[in-house]
């Protein structure tokens, strides 16, 4: 695995969100099946691009502690028009790590990242967000599906 290394400007984003535990990512499809039919509602996009964000602290095996907030969301310039039943965040600025990912299995991408990458990286996770930017080449439920993941990260200090 080799990811670029990225910094990051602060970002916008507006959406909806729920809390979830590990084992129940049947919330993640009734998300998205709520924000899909209301995501023009938002004004002031940067794209057409799709952000799914994830808020949660990590044990040493890469696994979220406790409940964990997910969000359907996108980029925007500014937060002067909120839907209703919609929320806004601001991404902070930060080194984030991207990784590709292609076809539907994201969370053998993500254990590969957090078991293979992560350890022998130079890098330690960071108290940000975690999120994955679905664009063109995004195809929801085929195996010819891209994305790229984006893991917030920090040098580790000697």
């Amino acid at each position: 695995m080799h990811p670029k290394i990225k910094e990051f400007s602060e970002r916008k984003i507006i959406g909806i969100t729920t809390t979830i535990i590990r084992d129940e990512q049947h919330k993640i499809r009734t998300l998205w099946q709520q924000f899909m039919p209301r995501k023009h509602e938002i004004q002031s996009l940067t794209s057409q691009e799709l952000i799914a964000m994830q808020i949660f602290r990590l044990n040493e095996n890469g696994t979220p502690r406790e409940a964990f907030e997910i969000w359907a969301c996108a980029e925007v310039m500014d937060f002067d028009n909120i839907p209703n039943h919609m929320k806004a965040y601001t991404i902070i600025s930060g080194t984030y790590a991207m990784f590709p990912h292609k076809g539907m299995d994201a969370g053998s991408t993500y254990e590969k990242i957090m078991s293979e990458w992560l350890p022998t990286s130079g890098y330690e996770i960071d108290h940000r967000p975690h999120f994955q930017v679905m664009g063109e080449k995004y195809k929801n439920g085929c195996t010819d599906s891209e994305e790229d993941f984006y893991v917030p990260v920090r040098l580790i200090k000697n």
